[in-house]
């Protein structure tokens, strides 16, 4: 007994001319062309306009993100991790409690 013969006595052996497999898949793309049609429009993120929202409150601190960025461009050797978290705590606690008051 032959490795193939091994494997073929678990497996059947598949031909490329077959055809019943394009009627299959015929009907799961008809299948998946009524769902869509069910389908409704989900509603909008209201993340995006809320972080926006947010980030402006916390102008200032993103300033100072900006500017240390600023610095690492022009060759500063310093990291600006501090003042990013600075920010992106500021806008989170903006940001968390609005989002999940639009999301109820």
């Amino acid at each position: 007994m032959g490795l193939s013969d091994f494997f073929s006595s678990f497996m059947p052996t598949v031909y490329a001319d077959e055809e019943p497999q394009e009627e299959v898949v015929e009907e799961v793309v008809e299948e998946v062309e009524e769902e869509e049609e069910e389908e409704e429009e989900e509603p909008e993120d209201p993340k995006e306009a809320i972080w926006e929202v947010c980030t402006q409150e916390c102008s200032a601190l993103k300033h100072h993100l900006d500017e240390c960025n600023e610095r690492v461009e022009n060759g500063s050797s310093e990291n600006c991790i501090e003042e990013f978290f600075h920010f992106m705590h500021c806008a989170d606690e903006c940001a968390a409690p609005k989002i999940m008051a639009a999301t109820k």
